[in-house]
C-alpha cells in the first residue's frame, strides 16, 4: 500500500525543493553576474568622458576594451579548478571582492598606460565567474530546468547594461564630486557594490545541496538523487587528468563556435554607446544611456520567451541557429540604418535578441554534452576559448571605425555570427525532454 503513495510524495518534495532552490540561489547568482558584467563593460561609457582627458580614438578604445579578454582567458580554467576545490562560497566570495576593487581603482589611471594595466587586472579578477556560476548550477538544477536557470543567469546581462547604461549617462552628466572627473565615478560607483556582494556570498551562499541550511534532509537527499541519475559515475580524477578534456574534439568545436558567436556580443556590447551617439551627435550622455538601455529592455523580454520555448520543446541546437541569423540581420539593419533613430534601435533590438537569447540554450546545450566530471574544464575551456572573441570582436570594430562611422566596423561580427551559424548546423545534440530527461535522438 506505500508504493501509491510514493510518487505523489517525491512530486511534492521534488516541487518544493525546486522552488526553494531557485528563490535562494538564483538571486544571489544573477547578482553576482549583473554586477559582474556591468563592471567588465562599463569603460563603453566612461570613455564617453575619458576619450578627451586619456585622449582616447576608437582603436585605443577598442583595444583597452578587448586587452581585458587576454588576462581572463589565461585564468578561466585554472579559475574553475580551484573553485572545485575549494567549494564555490569561498572563491565566488574572492572573485566579487578583487573585481570590485579593481574596478574601483580604474577610476584612478590618468594615461593610457595605467588603463591598459587596470583593465588587464580586471581580466585575472574576473576570471572564472562565469564558468564557474555555469558549474554551480550544475550542481542545483536538473537538466530539463538548467536552460531556464541558465537563462535567468544570463539575463544579467541585459539588466547589467540597462543599469549600466542608465546609471553612466546620468553619472557623466551630474556626478563632479571632490573635482573628480565624471567618468572616473562610473567606474568607482559601479565598482563598490560588487565588494559588498562579496562579502554577502562569503556568508550566505551554501557550497553544495547537503550543505544548504534551508533545504530538508529529505529535499536535499532528493536533489542529490536527481543531479546524480544524470551523469556517470565520476572517478578520481587529478588535474591533468581533468586538463584532457581540452583536448576532446567536441569541447574544441563547441568553444569555437562559441568564439564567434561571443564575437558578436562583446562587438554589440561595447561600441553600442557610440553606435547610439552616431546617431543624433547633439544626444547628451543621459540621452545616450536612456536609449542604450532600449535594446537590452527587449533582448531581456526574448531572452525569457526564448529559454523558455528551448525547455518546453527540449531542443536547443535550432534556437541558437536562428538566433544567430538575427543577430547577423540586425547588425546588417545597423548599418544602413545608423542615421535613423528609430530603424537603428530597431535593428540593434534585434541583435541584442540574439547575441543574449542564445546563452540559455547554447550553454544548456554544452552542459549536456559533457559528462560530469569533466563539466569544471569543460566549461571554463569552452568560455575561455569563447572569451577570445571578446578581444577580437571589440579590437577588429575599433581598429576599422572612424570617427564618422562607427559602425563599417560591424561587418566582421556579422561575418563571425553566420559562421557560428553554419557551425552549428552539424553538431549533434540529444534532444533534453521537457522535465529533465535527456532524450536519445538527433536534433
Amino acid at each position: 500500500m506505500a508504493h501509491p503513495t510514493t510518487a505523489p510524495a517525491d512530486a511534492d518534495v521534488g516541487a518544493r525543493t525546486v522552488r526553494r532552490v531557485s528563490a535562494r540561489i538564483l538571486p544571489i547568482v544573477g547578482l553576482l553576474y549583473v554586477f559582474n558584467y556591468m563592471d567588465r563593460a562599463n569603460i563603453s561609457y566612461a570613455q564617453l568622458g575619458m576619450e578627451h582627458e586619456l585622449a582616447i580614438t576608437a582603436a585605443v578604445f577598442g583595444t583597452a576594451a578587448a586587452i581585458f579578454f587576454l588576462a581572463y582567458v589565461v585564468f578561466e580554467i585554472p579559475s574553475n579548478m580551484i573553485m572545485k576545490r575549494v567549494g564555490a562560497r569561498l572563491w565566488l566570495a574572492r572573485i566579487a571582492i578583487s573585481w570590485g576593487l579593481v574596478t574601483v581603482v580604474t577610476g584612478f589611471v590618468h594615461d593610457v598606460t595605467q588603463l591598459y594595466i587596470a583593465r588587464i587586472l580586471l581580466g585575472v579578477a574576473e576570471a572564472g565567474l562565469f564558468p564557474g556560476l555555469l558549474l554551480y548550477m550544475t550542481l542545483w538544477f536538473r537538466s530539463g530546468e538548467r536552460g531556464r536557470a541558465i537563462a535567468a543567469l544570463a539575463l544579467a546581462q541585459p539588466i547589467a547594461m540597462i543599469l549600466g547604461s542608465l546609471t553612466g549617462g546620468l553619472i557623466l552628466d551630474h556626478v563632479h564630486w571632490f573635482d573628480m572627473s565624471s567618468w572616473r565615478w562610473v567606474f568607482i560607483l559601479q565598482g563598490l557594490p560588487a565588494v559588498v556582494l562579496g562579502v554577502i556570498v562569503l556568508f550566505y551562499l551554501p557550497d553544495v545541496p547537503s550543505r544548504a541550511r534551508f533545504l530538508s534532509p529529505a529535499e536535499k537527499k532528493w536533489l542529490d538523487d536527481e543531479i546524480a541519475k544524470e551523469y556517470v559515475p565520476e572517478g578520481k580524477t587529478g588535474p591533468l587528468e581533468e586538463l584532457r578534456v581540452v583536448r576532446d574534439p567536441k569541447v574544441l568545436y563547441l568553444a569555437v563556435a562559441n568564439f564567434f558567436a561571443a564575437c558578436g556580443l562583446y562587438g554589440f556590447t561595447f561600441f553600442l554607446p557610440q553606435i547610439v551617439k552616431q546617431m543624433d551627435p547633439s544626444y547628451s550622455a543621459t540621452n545616450i544611456g536612456f536609449l542604450g538601455a532600449i535594446p537590452f529592455l527587449v533582448g531581456a523580454v526574448g531572452m525569457l520567451l526564448v529559454a523558455r520555448n528551448s525547455d518546453r520543446t527540449g531542443e536547443r541546437r535550432g534556437h541558437v541557429i536562428a538566433l544567430m541569423l538575427l543577430a547577423a540581420l540586425g547588425l546588417f539593419g545597423t548599418i544602413q540604418f545608423r542615421h535613423s533613430p528609430v530603424l537603428a534601435l530597431t535593428c540593434l533590438s534585434m541583435v541584442a535578441i540574439g547575441v543574449l537569447g542564445y546563452m540559455a540554450p547554447y550553454w544548456a546545450m554544452a552542459a549536456r554534452l559533457l559528462s560530469r566530471e569533466h563539466t569544471a574544464v569543460g566549461l571554463a575551456a569552452i568560455n575561455s576559448i569563447a572569451a577570445l572573441g571578446g578581444f577580437f570582436g571589440p579590437y577588429v570594430i575599433g581598429k576599422n571605425a572612424t570617427t564618422d562611422n562607427v559602425t563599417i566596423g560591424l561587418y566582421f561580427p556579422i561575418a563571425c555570427l553566420l559562421i557560428c551559424a553554419v557551425m552549428l548546423t552539424f553538431l549533434r545534440v540529444p534532444r533534453t525532454a521537457s522535465g529533465s530527461r535527456p532524450v536519445n535522438e538527433r536534433t
